[in-house]
């Protein structure tokens, strides 16, 4: 057992008393709740069938007692309203009946006097006796780390009663934020068993007299399995994130017009000097806006050349700029050691070695495969140059793989394979994801060369992810390519390993999600809900790798086409992409004030007018763009155009939805069909984009073959949109008026 703050203590000693008589009693699936208001908190005990007791501190108060002054009940739970020392404090405690139970409570307080908050308790205990032969064990699987989603998950295991997920909605901290100056970063952890959620504690600021705040809105889902390995273990995650999720108040979304912000940006990254370098009669594109100093990567090449191919097999039509990255290619192979650099070999040299991977032979274990994946696209849609290079590769990344034993460090020489850095930080392993991210460059070579051998070599990769649970993580793009491939393993083999290893991947990546809105500080100035941050200790999320995982889930949800997943899968992928569709639009500066624009940039420079994606957004109370902007990102509005655009056959309007779609056919009869992905439980909008006038067209939309027709809403620019509901068969057609 972990020690105890007295504040548990006393909560635990509380309810060492069996006579106790609740408020309130509410039974749900098998769960009871009872409310007691002891002392000098209001608690909620969920008493679990087996035994398992879990206790919520949904009131407290540092001083004095709390005394309730009237309540009321409704079907769903019940308000408190309570007086103490501090103030008035306003309880709403509500019983969802979803797939699996939920509850949710909200505290508002209006203090009494300006007040500071030095400390507050967690408000998750699970109660036990004092005798440890009879103390109440478990474990917590995940946990917020950063600005991260405010999660707890976890299980009790003695008793063997059941798990919870629990999350705390950061968004209705705002107030409490903007007044004190504080940041929600890291408010809920912990121990077992004392976790949950803590005010972050105030200093220089107080919270203002006679004005409610919210102080907490915690919703908890429960599930009476514990899970007896890995795979039940992320699939629960999986599972109790999604009916958290449906619990969550949801921030809405605005349309960006993504054919015109990608015009600008194509114009600033074809013709601003600051995205290029000229090396022996080749362009290449800067990793940073005016950054000289570093020498071409091919990473940098390939991460912006793959995108603008999305884009032109949309539009069939051609751009220049790819022919001009393309040339440049064949320069990063190195005949000795037989395989692409990272760095361009005629100007590896420059570097000055300021950071570890900046030496002319170091490697990033990632940064082999990445472009290797990238040479296999481009191979696999018939460019022979690129299928060239991506063979003459692949021995090299094979042999690593071998002197590795499938099991890559941070950094090693290419020349000698002696690892540089081992682990990320001591005892945490190396970058732990690039077995799947292997595994996906074997699956290309397998379907370029039909060989066995590199399916054999996927499969040895991909074994090596077993067992790393949520430790899985090293960069979010990374994880999600993995996922994808050991689905398309799966697919092949029909072995179900893949799929759960497919599944442990996913529910790395949504753990290292922001599922709120950072509405103080800077952070009023851009949305940052369903945000996934690059690495597993990132304070900031990025352009480039989230731009990344958008493209990953779009084809991981292709290829699932026919596989029976997760209904939970669907539904978060989902609203991550209908996200990801509004947030993508801010990191590029001109869409954010100039103030909040760090003066100081790590690499290159920052322009503030420049239609190239920063590459760090920050907590609300930090400066953006310190790491500078980047080049390498530009792929940002060439993955969405062509994955959210339809473009019509004979007409002017395009089709926008901001769900994945699937099942898309055009019909002679001036009409188009499609299937939403996602869950019907929640909404998504579609748009007739590229109107002259509202009154040029005329629409009807109908959905799942009903008789209905949906009622459209005109926005300005002549769009005109639509709610639909995800998982949803959508039939529209149009006439001139």
């Amino acid at each position: 057992m972990n020690g105890l703050s007295p504040w548990a203590l006393s909560a635990t000693n509380i309810f060492e008393n069996d006579e106790l008589i609740p408020l309130f009693t509410k039974s749900v699936s098998g769960l009871i709740f009872n409310i007691y208001n002891e002392r000098d908190s209001l608690f909620i005990l969920a008493s679990l069938p087996n035994g398992g007791e879990f206790l919520f501190r949904a009131a407290f108060t540092p001083i004095g007692e709390i005394k309730i002054s009237k309540f009321n009940k409704s079907p769903d739970g019940i308000t408190f309203y309570l007086t103490a020392e501090i103030g008035e404090i306003q309880i709403d405690i509500s019983f969802l009946k979803q797939t699996v139970p939920v509850l949710r409570y909200i505290t508002t307080l209006k203090p009494i006097t300006d007040l500071f908050i030095p400390f507050w308790p967690r408000d998750v205990i699970v109660p036990g006796k004092n005798d440890n032969t009879r103390q109440k064990t478990g474990k917590i699987h995940a946990s917020q780390v950063g600005t991260r989603s405010g999660i707890i998950y976890c299980s009790s295991s003695k008793p063997k009663s059941g798990s919870i997920f629990y999350l705390q909605n950061l968004t209705a901290l705002e107030s409490y934020c903007q007044q004190t100056q504080t940041s929600c970063s890291g408010v809920v952890g912990g121990d077992w068993p004392e976790m949950g959620f803590a005010l972050p504690p105030t200093t220089d600021k107080a919270l203002s007299a006679g004005k409610n705040v919210i102080i907490g809105d915690a919703i908890v889902a429960f599930d009476l399995e514990v899970p007896e390995n890995e795979g039940a273990m992320v699939k629960q995650f999986l599972n109790l994130l999604a009916e958290a999720y449906l619990a969550l108040p949801k921030p809405g979304t605005k349309y960006n017009h993504w054919p015109e912000i990608l015009e600008k940006g194509l114009k600033d990254l074809q013709e601003n000097p600051g995205c290029w370098s000229q090396l022996g009669g080749h362009s290449y594109l800067n990793a940073y806006v005016s950054d000289y100093r570093t020498p071409p990567e091919i990473m940098v090449q390939l991460a912006v050349l793959l995108p603008l191919l999305d884009y032109v097999e949309w539009t069939g039509s051609s751009l220049e700029i790819m022919k001009k990255i393309k040339e440049g290619l064949p320069s990063f192979f190195d005949q000795k050691l037989k395989t692409i650099m990272r760095w361009h070999p005629a100007a590896a040299k420059d570097l000055k070695g300021e950071e570890e991977q900046k030496q002319p032979l170091v490697m990033d274990s990632w940064y082999l495969h990445h472009p290797l994946l990238n040479l296999s696209r481009l191979a696999l849609k018939g460019d022979n140059e690129a299928k060239k290079l991506f063979l003459d590769s692949i021995g090299f990344a094979i042999k690593v793989a071998h002197k590795f034993n499938y099991e890559w460090p941070v950094f090693y020489k290419m020349d000698t394979l002696d690892i540089v850095k081992a682990e990320t930080q001591p005892g945490k392993g190396g970058e732990k994801d690039v077995p799947g991210l292997y595994a996906h460059v074997m699956l290309q070579a397998w379907e370029i060369t039909h060989e066995d051998k590199y399916l054999k070599e996927a499969e040895k990769a991909a074994k090596k992810l077993e067992g790393l649970g949520f430790d899985l993580f090293y960069q979010a793009n990374n994880t999600a390519f993995s996922a994808g491939a050991l689905l398309r393993l799966f697919k092949i083999t029909e072995n179900k390993l893949y799929l759960d290893l497919s599944y442990i991947c996913l529910a790395n990546v949504f753990k290292n999600v922001q599922l709120w809105d950072c509405n103080y500080g800077y952070g009023k100035n851009y949305p940052t809900f369903f945000a996934i941050f690059p690495l597993s200790d990132a304070p900031y999320t990025a352009a480039y790798e989230e731009q990344e995982v958008f493209c990953a889930l779009h084809d991981y949800l292709n290829h699932a086409q026919g596989v029976d997943i997760l209904p939970s899968i669907t539904l978060l992928i989902a609203e991550f992409i209908r996200y990801m569709n509004e947030r993508a639009v801010f990191y590029y500066p001109p869409m954010l004030p100039e103030e909040m624009l760090s003066k100081e940039v790590k690499t290159g420079e920052v322009d503030a007018n420049l239609w190239i994606a920063l590459e760090d957004l920050h907590d609300g109370w930090e400066m953006s763009g310190e790491v500078g902007q980047e080049v390498y990102g530009a792929g940002n509005a060439f993955g969405i155009l062509p994955r959210h655009y339809l473009k019509v056959p004979g007409e002017e309007f395009m089709v926008y939805v901001d769900y994945p779609i699937n099942r898309v056919q055009f019909h002679r009869d001036k009409s188009l069909s499609f299937k939403t992905g996602g869950s019907d439980k929640l909404s998504c909008r579609m748009i007739f984009v590229g109107l002259k006038s509202e009154r040029t067209m005329a629409f009807q939309v109908k959905v799942d073959r009903q008789k209905k027709v949906l009622k459209g809403e005109n926005m300005k620019d002549g769009h005109v949109a639509y709610q639909l509901q995800g998982n949803q068969s959508v039939k529209l057609s149009w006439k001139k008026l």
